[in-house]
């Protein structure tokens, strides 16, 4: 039985290469506009998924957030981190990012499940 992290991960790449096979010139650029801004720079890393975990919840995006938090954990952020960026993120949003905060621990979990098998 697959992972919801290794089901996530297979989908989204699977479809990113459709995406990108369509050889569209601005979806290219958005895309690379988005590997770029993640990229260290004057902000760490960290810093960067730290807040891209936040507009992603904020803006209810359950998908973004996935991506958010393995991106996070893979660079260094503990699971007391990760909750007080989605404190933040509950708080600018509102109570409607409740869902999301749910989904968000449940899956940082699979996150944690699946590092240990590793």
């Amino acid at each position: 039985m697959q992972t919801k992290v290794k089901e996530f991960n297979e989908y989204r790449q699977k479809m990113n290469d459709k995406i990108l096979d369509s050889d569209n010139k601005v979806i290219k650029r958005i895309f690379n506009l988005d590997t770029n801004t993640f990229k260290e720079g004057h902000l760490p890393v960290k810093t960067k998924e730290l807040l891209g975990l936040v507009a992603s919840a904020v803006l209810r995006c359950d998908d973004c957030v996935q991506y958010h938090l393995e991106s996070a954990m893979k660079n260094g952020v503990t699971k007391e981190e990760m909750m007080e960026t989605m404190s933040i993120a509950t708080l600018v949003g509102g109570t409607i990012v409740i869902p999301h905060l749910r989904r968000a621990v449940e899956y940082w979990e699979s996150l944690e499940s699946e590092a240990k098998n590793l």
